[in-house]
This record gives C-alpha cells, sequence and structure tokens, in this order.
C-alpha cells in the first residue's frame, strides 16, 4: 500500500463548489498536492488548467486531474460532488438523489483509500456526513461535515456589520442542522472576549429589534446569494480550505462543524449534526457544548429531532 501523504488532497467534484476549494487551497493553502476528480473530466481538467495558469507567479503546487485511484495514498478527501435542486424537486427528493451518489462516491473512495480523513460539503450535508460514515466504515471522527461552519461564519459577519467591528474579534456560533431548523446562539456570543450583551450596552447598541432579521439574514443568506448571482460557492469554499489547513496544521483549534454523535445529544443520538469540535490531524479531537440559554436550549432539542427524522426519510429505500 502507497505511503498517505497527509497534506494530499483529493476534491471529488469539480462543479463551482470543488473548483472553488481546489483554488483556495491553491492560493492560501498547507497542501502540497491537490487533485480534483470529476466523471466529467474536461470540466475538472478546465479547472486544473485555469488554477495551474496562475500558479506560477504564485507558488509552486501540484494540481492536477485524475481518477479515484488517487485516494490510495491521500490524506484527506473533499466530497463536494452532488445534483443542483431543481424547479418543483422538495428537498427530501434532492436528499434522496443525492444519498445514492454520496454512496457511490463512497464506495468508490474506500476502493482505494484505507483511513483517509472526508469532508463533506455536498447538500444536505448532514444527511450525507452520515450516509457517508456508514458507508465508509471510517470512525466518525474522520468524517467530517462542514455543517454549520458556513453558518456561523455569516452569524459573524452579521454581528460584525450591526457593531462596527473586526468580523475576526466576534466569537459566535450556529449550531444543529445547516437547514432551516439552525440555531444562532446569541447567548454566548462575545466581542473580542466581551459578552455580546455588555458590549451592546457599552456602545449603546439596542439588537433586540433586529434580532429576528439578523437571525433571518443569516439562514437564508444562501438563498439571498443563489438569488443574486445563480449560486453559492466561494464562502464554504474559504471555511472548507480553512478546516483543512486546521487538520494539517495540528492546530486543535475549535471549529462549528459537523459529525455523526453516537452518544445522547440534546435528546437525539446517531445523528450527524453540528457543534463546536477540537480539530487536529487526526480529525475531531474532541466535542464541546457551549453554553446556551432554555430557549436555545429547546430549539437545539427540536433541530436534532428534525434533523433524525429527515435523515431517516433520506435513507429509506
Amino acid at each position: 500500500m502507497s505511503q498517505i501523504k497527509k497534506d494530499k488532497v483529493v476534491v471529488i467534484g469539480s462543479g463551482n463548489v470543488g473548483e472553488s476549494v481546489a483554488f483556495s487551497l491553491a492560493v492560501g493553502g498547507k497542501a502540497s498536492e491537490v487533485v480534483i476528480v470529476d466523471i466529467a473530466e474536461d470540466r475538472a481538467l478546465g479547472s486544473v488548467l485555469d488554477i495551474n495558469h496562475g500558479l506560477p507567479f504564485y507558488r509552486q503546487l501540484s494540481v492536477r486531474k485524475a481518477g479515484y485511484e488517487e485516494c490510495a495514498d491521500a490524506g484527506i478527501i473533499v466530497v463536494s460532488a452532488g445534483v443542483a435542486r431543481k424547479p418543483g424537486q422538495t428537498r427530501l427528493d434532492l436528499a434522496k438523489v443525492n444519498v445514492s451518489i454520496a454512496k457511490s462516491i463512497a464506495h468508490n473512495i474506500m476502493e482505494y483509500a484505507k483511513d483517509p480523513i472526508i469532508i463533506v460539503i455536498s447538500n444536505p450535508a448532514d444527511v450525507l456526513t452520515y450516509v457517508i460514515q456508514k458507508e465508509t466504515g471510517l470512525p466518525a471522527h474522520r468524517v467530517i461535515g462542514t455543517g454549520t461552519l458556513l453558518d456561523t461564519a455569516r452569524f459573524r459577519y452579521v454581528l460584525a456589520e450591526k457593531c462596527n467591528v473586526a468580523m475576526t474579534d466576534v466569537n459566535s456560533y450556529v449550531l444543529g442542522e445547516h437547514g432551516d431548523s439552525q440555531v444562532p446562539v446569541w447567548s454566548s456570543a462575545t466581542i473580542a472576549g466581551i459578552p455580546l450583551a455588555d458590549y451592546c450596552a457599552q456602545k449603546g447598541i439596542d439588537l433586540e429589534p433586529t434580532k429576528a432579521e439578523m437571525t433571518d439574514a443569516v439562514k437564508f443568506a444562501g438563498a439571498k446569494v443563489i438569488s443574486l448571482k445563480g449560486a453559492t460557492y466561494l464562502g464554504v469554499a474559504l471555511n472548507t480550505a480553512q478546516l483543512i489547513n486546521t487538520i494539517l496544521g495540528n492546530e486543535n483549534a475549535i471549529l462549528p462543524v459537523c459529525h455523526v454523535v453516537t452518544e445522547e445529544i440534546f435528546g437525539e443520538s446517531d445523528i450527524a449534526i453540528s457543534m463546536p469540535c477540537i480539530i487536529d490531524n487526526n480529525g475531531i479531537k474532541d466535542m464541546l457544548k457551549v453554553s446556551v440559554s432554555a430557549e436555545e436550549e429547546e430549539l437545539l432539542h427540536k433541530s436534532a429531532g428534525i434533523l433524525k427524522d429527515f435523515i431517516g426519510q433520506a435513507i429509506s429505500e
């Protein structure tokens, strides 16, 4: 068996998301090799050439198109392949189609790979993270869905805008489902280590009248981007590159990502759900619980229940 190259990343899917992940890794990543795999070989080759044409004045990096055999020695495999929702198609119908695709991808990966870290971007991310973990048989800590990582970034962006501070000084989370039942955790949000409520009191900012509007701005941010430009892919690509760099750098950083939890959490177990997790070079090192209000805990219970039910429906034959 080939020796594992921990800093080799295989991206499965060369659509907007996969291509943007590969590009993000090229310009700001710790990967030494990026391989794009797609049944649409011309599209994959086009992505590879486009990225390579920008590298000569930037840095030395191997970016190429290949097949699933490249998974054999890859440290990290990113799954971004899937179909987009069609007009009139229900979310559940879409999930069932992408579940079938995810199962095929999982089997193709494990035909060559032994113990990779798999990052799942394809939607619905919670469902597909669950499916890929079960189909591959990999430990749950090595199959990571981006989950509410993007939702959390959007929440921090919205808070930074409202409070007129740098986004990097905002620490807040969106947890639960990467979907309609997601839960922005207002109660433990901080700005530069100061509780959000205390910061707002100091600066004379009243967020209460706009909280619902801000919550909707986060929840429907993706839909807004899609209505404006037809698709959303740059934000999730940047977040995914950050997750990959966190793994490659063995950073022990805390990120809100999704994985299959078997211990009971918010009344449910054996579901893929987003919670803050410590990330190291083996994947998810540990999962944390943040302090939440009674109302937020109730919403997280509800989100977990919705996820459990939806996963069950999506994987049913």
